[in-house]
């Protein structure tokens, strides 16, 4: 981590997908162990925006730049870079046909070019650390939604990565099942992680957040700390979006 550089910047960015245009102009930074959670309506363009950030969705115009490095630049290895960013999905994306050891340990060995015995040894701290230790041997379709997740998590931290992106990690979870992956997250923030989390849990955003960004049709509404944009939200429609999640 290079001292004085923001893990992530985002400058100026856009995204056509055909004549629709999802990210309109977007600029912000995530500083290092910073927790940003972004919020808004469904179609805003917040998981297309953490999808460009480590290019698996590629910006139509705009730069993103991951410890001051232009992802958009050709000339980069993306791959290298993206090594240092973990990412958790709204879906599991475990291999059904490996065991929780063999899904945390294939990349690194694969990627990371780790030895059997040192993957193993990554593998049982992260699983240990998520407080999954005991399903080691289990195969994700023994699993719960909420350890499906947590291993998912254990997985992106057997890499060793310095920031950690969530694509609204817990929304494909039966409601009781929203809290042992929420604490894991907290925990991670409480070690210093840095952190860019999509959400609809304003709990968690205004309990862990450092910053919450809302976003409405491709843009930033507003971007602050979390009680000034979720209990003194100064944009109408910011108003609007939290009445409606606020009194479901």
């Amino acid at each position: 981590m290079n001292p004085g550089v923001s893990p992530i910047q985002v400058l100026e960015l856009h995204k056509h997908f055909g004549d629709l245009e999802v990210l309109r102009g977007i600029d912000f930074r995530v500083d290092t162990g910073e927790v940003v959670c972004v919020i808004g309506p469904s179609g805003s363009g917040k998981s297309t925006l953490l999808r460009c950030i480590n290019l698996l969705e590629v910006p139509t115009a705009g730069k993103v730049l991951i410890e001051g490095i232009d992802m958009t630049d050709p000339e980069i290895d993306v791959d290298a870079v993206r090594a240092r960013i973990g990412m958790v999905f709204q879906q599991f994306n475990l291999f059904p046909h490996l065991t929780v050891l063999g899904n945390l340990t294939i990349a690194q060995r694969k990627v990371l070019k780790r030895s059997d015995q040192e993957a193993n040894e990554v593998a049982r701290k992260v699983l240990e650390r998520v407080g999954l230790l005991d399903k080691v041997n289990e195969y994700p379709i023994r699993l719960s939604g909420g350890q499906m997740q947590r291993v998912a998590i254990a997985r992106s931290l057997s890499m060793n990565p310095y920031m950690m992106l969530f694509d609204e990690p817990t929304s494909a979870l039966d409601p009781e099942l929203v809290g042992e992956v929420l604490d894991v997250m907290r925990g991670l923030a409480e070690e210093g992680m840095t952190m860019m989390v999509v959400t609809h849990e304003m709990g968690f955003a205004r309990q862990v957040g450092d910053r919450v960004v809302f976003m409405d049709e491709g843009m930033v509404v507003e971007d602050g700390p979390p009680d000034d944009v979720l209990l003194n939200p100064q944009h109408g429609r910011t108003q609007r979006f939290l009445q409606a999640v606020l009194h479901q």
